[in-house]
């Protein structure tokens, strides 16, 4: 038994495997774009959002007498097999691809339709039955069904991306509750500054991310608006008012979320500027991580050569010939993702400034930068807050030493004995190397007692 088919498209004949669930086009697209070795079912989201959109039209179209019962419900049958990950292994086309996501759309097509006539019981490539343009891709176009899935897959990462980040930013709070009571120093551009507590360094750190978790939300809302019956530039070609009319609901309905029809197709189908703003908000998330672990690989630098105000975890031993060595690998993986991140927020302006005229041929790379930054930060907070985070402790001996031997407790003296007086002691904490309590007894003995009390911080 041979193990292709052969299959026609508009090119001519093409050879398919025999067990593959994808036609033509597909296999097409797959000799093409031999590119990043990355598949597109590497962003299952994507493909589980582009059946929903099939199962919607698929639907529509039969509500407004297009499509037969049992074509209809075969192709929904498909759909729902893609969603469940069924047929992962025929979505083998690269991510990166010319023709605005055609090839995409098509191997769903193909793939639709072919799962739909083994569920009929007829054999792979059985368009005369159901075709992958005129039944699973009726009155659509690539054109407003792969800008609608790419908003459909970037909601669905983006809830989970919120409840990774918002998982970090508690564990973070919850550090700053364990430390609330341990004094130590605070600086400012690497230099003693004034006390604080390790608490309130924790806290901060936690609320920096909640923050960012509510501008997450905020910021994926730009997605439910969707240019879908708009087919191939805005004007709705091929798609009857009918269907125009029930699409969106379909699929609102079908998804769980509030998706409104754009007010201005045309605009909508090459406006990319959504993207733009999201991976913005994806970089700013990066550059808050990336700083939250230079800040714990600060603090716990040493053991005894540095700050060592905080102890991470021991992950694994950090070099092949310094015995004892054990290095901060993964706040160092999280400012490696997030390098990344930020590189791919520049891939996608780039990409949105390219879209020409009545569409942005370049969507695929917008779709795969911000999917992959996001599937790479759920990745690193996870790995972060179970692997770093949660098992942080404090060195709470040295974070009362760094303090006690600063100058930063001079400004605490400011209110007692004015500016000027307190830059001298400092001066002469430094000079003499002596403490600043050491030196209280020199005040006189009006302010001594005061001064005294603000230096240990009751």
């Amino acid at each position: 038994m041979t193990d292709i088919r052969f299959e026609s498209d508009s090119l001519g004949e093409v050879a398919v495997p025999r067990l593959a669930h994808y036609g033509p086009q597909t296999a097409r697209a797959l000799a093409n774009f031999p590119v990043s070795g990355e598949p597109i079912s590497s962003l299952p989201n994507l493909t589980k959002a582009m059946a929903l959109v099939k199962i919607a039209a698929a639907r529509t179209n039969q509500a407004c007498g297009h499509l037969s019962a049992d074509k209809a419900a075969a192709i929904e049958r498909a759909g729902y097999d893609i969603i469940e990950g069924l047929l992962a292994e025929n979505f083998g086309i690269d991510v990166f691809q010319g023709g605005a996501g055609t090839s995409t759309n098509m191997n769903v097509n193909e793939v639709m339709a072919n799962r739909a006539l083994e569920h009929l019981g007829l054999e792979f490539g059985r368009y005369d039955v159901i075709h992958p343009n005129d039944h699973v891709n009726m009155s659509q176009s690539t054109n407003d069904v792969y800008p609608t899935a790419i908003r459909l897959a970037m909601l669905m990462t983006n809830a989970s991306l919120m409840e990774s980040v918002e998982r970090l930013a508690s564990e973070l709070g919850s550090k700053g509750d364990e430390f609330r009571n341990i004094r130590k120093l605070g600086r400012t551009q690497l230099q003693d500054a004034v006390p604080m507590t390790l608490g309130q360094e924790f806290h901060a750190f936690a609320t920096a991310l909640f923050e960012d978790v509510e501008r997450l939300g905020q910021m994926s809302q730009m997605f439910l608006e969707i240019n879908l019956g708009g087919t191939a530039i805005g004007t709705s070609v091929n798609a009857d008012a009918d269907y125009r009319s029930m699409i969106v609901p379909t699929l609102a309905q079908l998804s769980g979320y509030k998706l409104t029809i754009a007010e201005n197709l045309m605009e909508a189908s090459w406006d990319t500027g959504a993207f733009v703003l999201y991976s913005g908000m994806l970089k700013r998330l990066a550059t808050k991580l990336s700083k939250i672990a230079n800040d714990l690989r600060l603090l716990s630098s040493g053991p005894r050569g540095g700050l060592w105000e905080i102890v991470l975890p021991a992950m694994q031993p950090g070099s092949s010939i310094m015995p004892g060595k054990v290095n901060p690998v993964i706040p160092e993986v999280v400012n490696q993702v997030a390098f990344h991140v930020i590189g791919a927020d520049l891939t996608v302006t780039l990409a949105s400034e390219a879209g020409q005229l009545q569409l942005n041929a370049m969507e695929p790379v917008i779709a795969a930068s911000i999917l992959n930054a996001m599937r790479l930060l759920i990745n690193v907070v996870d790995l972060f807050r179970v692997k770093c985070v949660s098992g942080i402790r404090a060195n709470e001996t040295q974070c009362l030493a760094h303090l006690d031997a600063s100058t930063a407790l001079a400004a605490l003296l400011v209110p007692v004995i004015g500016y000027e007086k307190a830059a001298l002691l400092a001066h002469q904490s430094l000079d003499s190397r002596l403490r600043l309590t050491d030196l209280i007894p020199e005040l006189p003995d009006d302010v001594r007692a005061t001064a005294l009390k603000r230096l240990q911080g009751s």
